[in-house]
């Protein structure tokens, strides 16, 4: 295993705390209206489609049409988008500034590259990292092996000397596929323990 250079974060769920259900259970009254919602109307796999460089507009138009039943709901989706942010993962953030002692610190996301702005105006960790790749930038989402190459080769690092974290099981596959050191954050695990455990901390 060659020496470690490199961090890099994935941000929701690892660095920021992002949930539309802090939008929508103010917007219904019933909570398995929301969850149907949620679920089979704002689905993920039609957030994707945004990550992955398709113009919110284009997206809202699109659900609008095939459920005009619930066009102010989606309209609400981007709209007040800012209001599904619950605010930093601070014990994950707080680790971001003794890691850059020791090693180059990077971002790479799937987020729509029309609001990642919001958030980067909104919390003050962005201005700490060494660069990022964002998916509706590049209009590639992890876990295409593209987007983590992007990063390589963007930054000139390897993959071998970087531990690349993330709360996706598929895109830490990938990301393993492609020879980074990782580590999957699920429930329970703590990354300032882990990081120590290693030895990278």
């Amino acid at each position: 295993m060659k020496p470690l250079k490199n961090i890099v974060f994935d941000f929701g769920g690892v660095l920021i705390d992002w949930n539309p259900i802090y939008l929508y259970r103010e917007i219904f009254d019933k909570e398995e209206d929301m969850n149907h919602f949620l679920g089979h109307i704002c689905r993920y796999e039609w957030n994707v489609l945004q990550d992955a460089g398709r113009s919110l507009a284009e997206g809202t138009r699109v659900l609008q049409e095939q459920h005009p039943e619930y066009r102010e709901e989606i309209a609400m989706y981007y709209g007040r988008w800012d209001e599904m942010l619950g605010g930093t993962i601070e014990e994950n953030v707080k680790l971001i500034k003794p890691l850059k002692e020791k090693y180059k610190v990077y971002g790479l996301t799937n987020w729509s590259a029309e609001t990642i702005p919001i958030a980067m105006e909104r919390y003050n960790f962005f201005k700490d990292l060494d660069g990022m790749v964002v998916s509706g930038a590049e209009k590639t989402v992890k876990p295409d092996p593209r987007l983590y190459r992007i990063l390589l080769e963007r930054y000139g690092i390897q993959a071998g000397e970087s531990l690349f974290i993330d709360d996706n099981h598929t895109n830490i596959e990938t990301a393993q596929q492609l020879g980074f050191q990782t580590i999957h954050m699920v429930d329970g695990v703590n990354l300032e323990e882990v990081l120590k455990a290693r030895a990278i901390l």
